[in-house]
């Protein structure tokens, strides 16, 4: 029997146009996606989990408009400490002046208004194929938004897929491992239908099951419901 998991969702102010970086809807669909897994509980919060969540909590979704002002820093470094699972999604990789210091947690992160980004076709090639979150994957093409130029140091994480951007392969989802404390990234994420990919959110599920030290496939039942799946 799976064990029992307490999962917070994170979401924030929608900051784009229709169908783009909607945090509350993307909350809304998935709180009840999630919640509908065998010992699942989801609990949502705006911005940031406050003591009672992050003691609780097994695993942390951030999808938002990223921050890592204060007292963010030494909140999620006592939960990563302490075993605890970390997701974040597109624009959730914001830092702005903290970049640096936040990329120390999650690999890389951006610093608004340096970075390049790009909207349209997405072709993810995918590395490191013994990693089980990418298992049976060589590539996926999505059309989404990518990232590139984000601060951090590469070799600090473990690449799971780029897309070419100006010529050169650029992270686009990876994990780092804090030994207990895990973090998985996914920089794919701009629109709503991304959510609705079958293939997209296997690897998604697959990476918040990781995050978790659990059995990699331990969400496959939530891939199809309302995904879009031609018959």
């Amino acid at each position: 029997s799976p064990r029992p998991l307490q999962i917070v969702l994170v979401d924030g102010v929608k900051d784009h146009g229709p169908g783009e970086h909607d945090y509350p809807a993307w909350k809304s669909a998935w709180e009840q996606l999630l919640s509908s897994a065998e010992q699942v509980t989801v609990t949502t919060v705006r911005e940031f989990p406050n003591d009672e969540q992050l003691n609780s909590a097994d695993i942390l979704i951030f999808f938002q408009k990223g921050s890592f002002s204060s007292p963010r820093p030494e909140k999620l470094d006592a939960f990563l400490k302490r075993g605890g699972g970390a997701v974040y999604i597109h624009w959730a990789v914001n830092g702005n002046d903290e970049a640096a210091d936040f990329a120390k947690r999650l690999g890389l992160a951006s610093r608004g208004g340096s970075i390049a980004y790009r909207h349209g076709p997405l072709t993810l090639d995918i590395h490191n194929t013994d990693h089980p979150i990418v298992r049976n994957f060589d590539r996926l093409q999505m059309y989404d938004e990518s990232y590139w130029k984000l601060s951090g140091n590469p070799s600090d994480i473990t690449l799971l897929a780029t897309s070419t951007e100006d010529g050169q392969p650029t992270p686009q989802m990876w994990v780092r491992d804090h030994k207990p404390g895990r973090v998985f990234v996914s920089i794919p994420g701009h629109y709503n239908w991304s959510f609705d990919d079958p293939l997209f959110r296997i690897l998604l599920l697959r990476g918040i099951a990781w995050t978790a030290s659990e059995p990699i496939d331990r969400f496959n039942d939530l891939v199809t419901p309302g995904a879009r799946i031609r018959k």
